[in-house]
Formats: structure tokens, sequence, C-alpha cells
């Protein structure tokens, strides 16, 4: 039974497959196979940074008692609307 790899993990077989396909010194269906892999992992990376996203908005809305959930349990994103009695930061 293999483990998932961590995010770091696939990182660097990204960035391993990515040298050995610009350095030009594999075959087509090498290269063909390695971009298969890569897409995989690319879509690995994607699914933890988004689930990492989530965990930080639902802590940080926690913490300022502003969690709202939708109906899947994820934190319901609302636009940013500057207040006219806001500071400045002009």
């Amino acid at each position: 039974m293999s483990k998932d790899k961590t995010f770091e993990e696939s990182y660097a077989r990204l960035e391993e497959i990515l040298e050995k396909i610009n350095l030009g010194e594999v075959s087509l269906e090498d290269s063909i196979t390695l971009y298969e892999e890569a897409d995989s992992l690319i879509g690995k990376c994607n699914k933890k940074i988004d689930s990492a996203e989530k965990k930080i908005t639902t802590l940080m809305k926690n913490r300022e008692k502003e969690l709202v959930l939708n109906e899947d349990g994820a934190p319901v994103e609302t636009e940013f609307s500057h207040d006219k009695d806001s500071p400045s930061f002009s």
C-alpha cells in the first residue's frame, strides 16, 4: 500500500519531471509518461492548496466570530467592501 505524497514531495517530483523534459534527453514515450505523472501531481497539489485555504479561512473567520458555512460545510466567502469610516492606507 503506497501512502500519498506530501505537498512538498509532490512539488519536488514536479520539479524533477520538468527538468528531465526540459533537458530533452528523454524519448517521446517517456515524455508523455512524465507529462501524465506531472498532470496527476498538479491536480493533487491543487487539491491540497484548496484544502489549506479553506482551513485557514475557517480558522480566521471562526476567530473573528464571522464563520458561516454552506451546505457542504465549506466557509462562505463574501466580497470585500471598503468601509468609508475605515482608515485609509494611501
